[in-house]
């Protein structure tokens, strides 16, 4: 009889840490990056052609080996014709791998516009406090002379 209920003891302990061990029911929150960008745009008062897309060429030369990288939903945008740093890389990827490779690239494109690919000294300043962030699946590159610090509060508070 002793055996009996330690080995069913012993059953129910076991079983009890494996489910401890599943899901935790914490889940990735979905945002739609899209939307987020354009209430960024109205938010700051820009107009909502400021940024343009970047796509192609100009895609792969900022950020070699980005279009790669297996995404759900992705935004490059940057203004065309200003000298205000004002660039960002929106992206949800398949995976959290993935997004640790997405955020290596944008680093990679933040470090060399900062130590001198900017040209300027002010465009290069707001270029090393430009930030890579990501959250789980989630990443952004935000660099911006003027909005840096509310466009990274902003995105961080999606996943608050």
């Amino acid at each position: 009889m002793k055996r009996m209920l330690t080995l069913t003891m012993t059953l129910l302990l076991a079983m009890s840490l494996l489910t401890a061990c599943g899901d935790s029911g914490k889940k990735e929150p979905e945002v739609d990056l899209t939307a987020y960008f354009d209430q960024m745009i109205k938010d700051a008062g820009l107009d909502e052609n400021y940024m343009a897309d970047l796509e192609g060429e100009m895609l792969e030369s900022y950020y070699p080996g980005i279009s790669d990288i297996a995404t759900k939903q992705f935004l490059a945008k940057a203004p065309m014709m200003s000298g205000v740093v004002n660039e960002m890389v929106l992206m949800q990827c398949e995976s959290e791998e993935d997004a640790g490779k997405a955020a290596a690239i944008l680093q990679e494109r933040i470090d060399t516009q900062a130590e001198g690919g900017a040209w300027y000294p002010e465009s290069m300043e707001a270029w090393s406090n430009g930030q890579v962030i990501q959250h789980g699946t989630y990443v952004a590159m935000i660099a911006s002379a003027q909005f840096q610090e509310t466009w990274a509060d902003g995105f961080n508070a999606l996943f608050a």
